[in-house]
């Protein structure tokens, strides 16, 4: 689950980021010390979790959820005042703590955030794995998963690349990645996800897959590597 630390006191970023390192399941994916920040940088790269302070300078944590509308990050907030947290919940937050973070409050949170995650994947996926349904024009055709090599974003499109050819789907990568297997996809950059079983080679931070480049971001790089346990 990858997260990003938004708070405008250095030293509840390195409180926060630390419980981060401390879980294995966790990625950070950076940190920003105002909401502006963070809401470009989502924009930009989308992230999983959102570790949230309120009281902000320009934009505040809960201006920023707004902001990103409904297709918002888990959101935890983290913050040293109490009085926000009915407006906060209205949200539909996966928890809010108040400061100082506690390891065992943070992981009690957490474990909120993954069964959020867990429910919005499972409301994305198709029953069965093994293919999923995509508008190809004015026909809705089904598409083997297998045949699937990787997804790249293209403004408010996905293409889909098979060995042969690409789909285009009017949809944002958020949503295909949730209709996509974990078991068999990962994301590899903030435009990209690739097949696992399809790579061919690795170099810096590129990979090839069917004899075409596909960028890996710092980002997750850590994250691919582990998933394919290279010796």
């Amino acid at each position: 689950m990858n997260c990003l630390v938004v708070d405008d006191n250095i030293i509840a970023r390195t409180t926060l980021k630390q419980l981060v390192k401390q879980d294995k399941d966790l990625l950070l994916a950076g940190e920003c010390d105002n909401a502006m920040d963070a809401y470009r940088r989502i924009i930009e790269e989308p992230v999983d979790l959102l570790l949230l302070d309120i009281e902000m300078e320009g934009m505040t944590g809960i201006e920023l959820v707004k902001s990103l509308g409904d297709r918002h990050p888990i959101i935890i907030f983290t913050t040293s005042k109490k009085e926000y947290a009915a407006e906060a919940f209205e949200l539909n937050v996966a928890d809010y703590i108040t400061k100082p973070v506690t390891p065992a409050r943070f992981l009690q949170a957490i474990e909120k955030a993954r069964e959020i995650l867990r429910s919005r994947r499972q409301e994305l996926k198709v029953e069965d794995d093994s293919f999923l349904f995509i508008r190809d024009s004015n026909i809705v055709r089904r598409l083997k998963m297998e045949e699937i090599l990787y997804a790249e974003a293209m403004g408010d499109y996905v293409k889909l690349y098979t060995t042969e050819k690409f789909y285009s789907v009017h949809s944002s990568l958020k949503e295909v990645e949730g209709k996509l297997p974990e078991s068999k996809f990962q994301r590899v950059h903030r435009s990209f996800i690739v097949q696992v079983g399809k790579i061919d080679t690795i170099e810096g931070g590129t990979l090839i897959i069917n004899r075409k480049m596909v960028p890996v971001a710092d980002t997750y790089r850590a994250a691919l590597n582990k998933r394919l346990r290279i010796l």
